[in-house]
């Protein structure tokens, strides 16, 4: 395995939110995740595929496609 886990602290500190929003992730099974033990890790894979996962990208509307500035 060439991910390394991180505790549900790191992942909520990359992800810029409080912990609560990890382990709310967890217990919807929305993110993978491992259990060593009691313990649960987050592999840096499966945050990153979350985030791509979960991106929106812009809408490019005729004008801007255009060049015209409103």
């Amino acid at each position: 395995m060439s991910d390394q886990l991180l505790t549900v602290e790191q992942a909520a500190e990359r992800l810029g939110t409080t912990v609560r929003f990890p382990r709310r992730l967890i217990a919807e099974r929305r993110i993978v995740f491992v259990k060593v033990g009691r313990h649960v890790r987050i592999p840096e894979g499966a945050l990153a595929d979350f985030v791509a996962a979960n991106t929106v990208q812009p809408i490019v509307t005729r004008r801007q496609r255009l060049g015209v500035v409103a």
